[in-house]
Order: C-alpha cells, then structure tokens, then sequence
C-alpha cells in the first residue's frame, strides 16, 4: 500500500514550493498503487538555458526533498531511489515513525523559503552558521564549499559575470528569458517584475540575472564581501543532478530556519568551458551544479506555483 490521497496531495502542495530554473516548475508527481514517482515535465524545457535538462532535473530533486520531508512531517517517511528516464525520483513508503525536531523546523521553513534577488545588507554571516550549512549538505551526500577569502570570491564573481555576458549575447537566451519574466506578476510560473528585484547594477560583485526588474538610482548591493558557496554532488550524471537538487534544498531550508536570505546563480554552470574553469579553481573532481549567495535581507516577493491539479496523476 502507498500514502492515502489526502496525504499524497497535501505533501505534493509543499513539494511544489521548491526553487526550479527560472520558476518553470519542471515536476510532476503520480501516485501509484505502492509508490509515488517524481517526473520530469518535458514540456517545460527551457531548450537555450538548459539543452540538456541538468537544471530540471536539480529543480525536480528539490521538489523531491521537500515531498520526503513532508512525508516525515506526517509520520509517514519514504525511502527512495533513483530512477531513468523521466521518472528521476521513485518513493515507497518506509517504517512509520514521528518526525525528528530537525524535520519538524526544516519543514515549516518550506513556505518561507524563497529566492532573495534583492540587495543584501553589509552584515556579516556568524562563522558558525557555514559548519551547520556545509554538515546539513554532507548529509544528503553532497558538498558546499565555502569561498575562503577576497581573491577566491571575486575570481567566482568573475566567472558568474563572464558567464551571464555570454548567455546574455545569444538571442535565444535573451527571448526565453524574457517569456518567462514578461507578466509572470499574473501567472503562476516564471519570475515577475515584483520577485525579480531591480536591474542589475554594473557595481554588483555577483552578477544577477536580468529579469526585467524596475530601474533603480542605485541598485549596487551594499555587501562587498558576501558569504558565497559552490553546491555539488558527487558525480555528474543524471541521477547526481537529482541529488543535488536535494542538497540545495537541504542547504536552503537549513539557511531559512537559521534566518539567512540565500540568492541563486547558475549561470556559470550554463557555460560549459566556464563550468570547468569553476571546477579547477575549487580543485575538485566533481564539476560543480551551483553557485550560492547567504546573508541577511528583508523578505521579498515570492514567486507563484501552479495549483496542484495540475502537477498530480493519480
């Protein structure tokens, strides 16, 4: 037997809540007689920005960890594994038990959670809180490597800003970029004028994606040492992007129950060459799936999410 139907929606409504590239929502979930399965939605590629669906699959894993805590949260925890093709999460139900405390916070941090693309203040992040980051990735087998001084972020910096100019130069990227921003205030996917915080400013040290957010007098993040990470997983096929996006979700949660803002950019993981520019500068044999910004901020806007009718096959 699987999880009831009122379970299976209601955790669902919190899966939907993860972060995805561009907010394209790329998941779908479909409940069988002994399993839920998480799928990817082929119709919701994003062709320029990720031919090769490395990001829906690290948005679909982060969906996947959000459903896997929700089960836990309901005292009916899942076990799962790794699956082919479209289906990239298998879920079975695992031994009832009660919610550890670390569940229980993480869990109501999954609707506070949300992708700050606003300035962060010039505060710094208390050294503890990178140990409670890097062990919370360690334990859904990844890693988060924290930038170690000033020259070692700004060559990062360097790379997201070289990387966001040659995405920015391709036509294509430009227009799907744009599809999925323009009136996205009044749908329920893509990244609005009100979530995607103002144009970027040339001063920034980590280069923010254009959303088409309103021009500002001064935009300039005050924050000139911010607390950046690299988020990967141990691998690079398919199944070790869907790790990663339970990683990043770990990692967010764990960011949000500490009261941290955590802002996103891929753009170096977009461009190949660049990627592995970023991989030798960390020294690691894994190349990397992301990098992370922390710090403190106001809440913002948050993106919308389709209804879960629209998400569910029952």
């Amino acid at each position: 037997m699987t999880w009831n139907r009122e379970t299976f929606i209601a955790t669902v409504g919190d899966a939907v809540w993860a972060p995805s590239i561009h907010n394209t929502q790329p998941w779908r979930f479909r409940r069988t007689a002994q399993s839920v399965d998480v799928l990817a939605d082929a119709g919701r590629a994003l062709p320029a920005c990720d031919p090769h669906g490395r990001a829906a699959r690290v948005s679909c894993g982060a969906a996947a960890y959000n459903l896997r805590l929700a089960l836990a949260a309901a005292g009916e925890p899942a076990e799962y594994t790794f699956g082919r093709d479209d289906v990239l999460v298998h879920l079975t139900p695992g031994p009832p038990r009660p919610a550890t405390p670390t569940e229980v916070r993480l869990h109501r941090q999954i609707l506070r959670r949300h992708t700050n693309r606003f300035p962060f203040a010039d505060r710094p992040v208390e050294p503890g809180v990178i140990a409670v980051l890097a062990a919370g990735a360690g334990e859904e087998g990844g890693w988060l490597e924290f930038m170690s001084g000033e020259q070692e972020l700004y060559e990062v910096a360097a790379l997201v800003r070289s990387a966001d100019a040659q995405l920015s130069a391709d036509p294509a990227y430009v227009a799907e970029l744009r599809a999925w921003s323009s009136g996205a205030d009044e749908r329920v996917e893509g990244v609005g004028a009100a979530a995607a915080g103002p144009a970027p400013h040339p001063a920034e040290v980590l280069t923010r994606r254009d959303f088409g957010g309103p021009e500002r007098d001064a935009t300039r993040d005050p924050a000139r040492t911010p607390l950046v990470a690299v988020l990967g997983a141990y691998g690079d096929g398919p199944a070790d992007e869907v790790r990663a996006g339970m990683v990043l979700q770990r990692v967010l949660l764990a960011a949000a129950d500490l009261g941290l803002a955590a802002g996103m950019f891929s753009q170096p993981i977009e461009v190949p060459p660049i990627r592995e520019r970023l991989r030798r500068l960390l020294g690691r044999p894994d190349l990397p799936q992301l990098v992370l910004r922390f710090g403190y901020a106001p809440t913002t806007c948050y993106t919308n999410r389709r209804p879960v009718a629209d998400v569910i096959e029952l």
